[in-house]
């Protein structure tokens, strides 16, 4: 009877015991591994990413090359700001007047559009998996703090740009710029750099070599706003 007993409390007793310690594991996963990584990455480029595996095991291929940011065209640097953040130099990774104007799109019915910034897509692109669930999203935004608070804006310039994927199996700008128009990324044109840019927000059925009729407007739109894109003395910032 008291062994029977012993059987039913010691499951009970353990946890008692050990929720502490399993507390900080846990806590330690959730701070220790995306900070240990985040450094990691401020030196050292990331290998793969869970987006770059996933399109592996669905049959896109596999198609990176990694470039340090001053051997990409500053072209395509403007660009992508002009396309995806304009306030990339301005904000500490979130741009609050999107978000507003995201949730007014949303209220009155519309698609919630061009509220994330090129720092939280850089969190999502190296850390985590595609998809619009409210985890994902928190996580995003808690990834982007660590990136934010880790990485100067050159260093999430040159990630994004890297790890962005334009097209299937596809992923960085040299890897397009050689795909789609046969050099490297630092010999893009202007005109080849927005039409890179315009197909990021959906690269999947989106072609910079054969442009829709949406994505040449869209990338003469980019054209005239990278004009006013001013990058800094670090190529970026």
């Amino acid at each position: 009877m008291t062994n029977s007993r012993w059987g039913k409390l010691r499951p009970k007793g353990w946890w008692a015991r050990n929720q502490s310690r399993l507390g900080l594991a846990l806590l330690g996963i959730v701070i220790g591994l995306p900070l240990t990584l985040t450094l990691l990455y401020r030196f050292f480029p990331p290998p793969a990413t869970p987006l770059m595996v996933i399109r592996a095991a669905q049959g896109h291929g596999f198609d990176k090359d990694w470039r340090p940011l001053d051997q990409i065209s500053p072209h395509l640097r403007r660009a992508v700001i002009a396309a995806e953040d304009a306030k990339f130099c301005s904000h500490w990774g979130f741009d609050w007047d999107a978000f507003d104007n995201a949730i007014d799109r949303y209220e009155n019915g519309g698609k919630v559009l061009g509220a994330s910034t090129i720092s939280m897509q850089t969190a999502k692109n190296v850390f985590l998996w595609p998809g619009r669930t409210f985890l994902r999203k928190g996580l995003e935004a808690y990834l982007t703090l660590y990136v934010e608070a880790l990485w100067p804006k050159r260093r999430i310039l040159e990630v994004y740009l890297n790890v962005a994927e334009f097209g299937p199996g596809l992923y960085g700008a040299e890897a397009a710029a050689r795909r789609y128009f046969g050099k490297s990324a630092a010999a893009l044109t202007q005109r080849e750099a927005a039409l890179l840019a315009a197909v990021l927000p959906d690269p999947l059925d989106r072609s910079p070599a054969r442009p829709s009729a949406y994505v040449a407007r869209r990338a003469a739109l980019i054209d005239a706003r990278a004009d006013q894109v001013r990058l800094g003395r670090d190529g970026a910032c």
